[in-house]
């Protein structure tokens, strides 16, 4: 798994060390961005999973949940006490909120690699469902120039068996005018090398197909028969 990114915002810089020095016993250790709350107006989503929200001054606190809320990633507010709940509760709904009671660092290291490890899975799912459409869009693209190629073929052989023509009674024909022909004319044969192309990856890509099933066959009768 990617290493995670975790982002707090903190006007005491002990909560941040505190956080930080606890995980250093985990696994899989964060990469951490601390931020004073007056800065954290200006935030790149891309830079983090989760945030974590704590000792934050009370005349910044609503601007900074706000900011954190546009970006829809989980935030964690750790709260010691204070207005600083209700205040978090009738306004940011989402906000999970974690009380400094006996052991809570361990109940947010928790919560925020649970957290982090459903963001890089929904990210990945939606990578694989951009990288799906975009292979369909190119396999429709790849059959309909397999369909096409006849046709192509087709009128390519006409334009190579006309320049042929012309190119037989040379006299007939300026050096400018037989020089164009000429190049129409060998632009066609490489026209007609690419299509042969293709026909070879249509009968590779069959091959490869028929072989991949095989296999699979091959698996399923050896998986039924243990």
């Amino acid at each position: 798994m990617d290493q995670p990114r975790v982002l707090i915002v903190s006007d005491d810089p002990e909560f941040a060390r505190t956080i930080m020095a606890w995980w250093q016993s985990e696994n899989n250790i964060p990469a951490f961005t601390v931020m004073k709350g007056d800065l954290c107006q200006k935030l790149d989503a891309e830079s983090f999973e989760v945030a974590i929200v704590g000792a934050v001054r009370q005349t910044v606190l609503a601007s900074v949940l706000k900011a954190l809320d546009s970006l829809t990633k989980p935030v964690l507010f750790v709260s010691d006490g204070g207005q600083s709940v209700e205040t978090v509760r009738a306004s940011q709904l989402r906000v999970m909120v974690l009380h400094r009671y006996e052991g809570w660092l361990d109940a947010l290291v928790l919560v925020v690699s649970e957290a982090s490890r459903h963001c890089q899975a929904l990210a990945s799912a939606i990578r694989a469902e951009e990288a799906n459409v975009l292979l369909k869009r190119q396999a429709t693209l790849g059959r309909y120039i397999l369909e096409m190629r006849h046709s192509l073929n087709n009128a390519l052989t006409s334009v190579l068996g006309n320049s042929e023509l012309l190119l037989l009674e040379p006299e007939t024909l300026s050096a400018g005018a037989r020089s164009q022909i000429e190049t129409v004319r060998n632009m066609d044969l490489r026209m007609h090398e690419i299509l042969q192309r293709f026909s070879s990856l249509e009968k590779e890509l069959t091959v490869i197909e028929k072989q991949t099933e095989k296999a699979n066959i091959a698996k399923s009768l050896k998986a039924a028969a243990r």
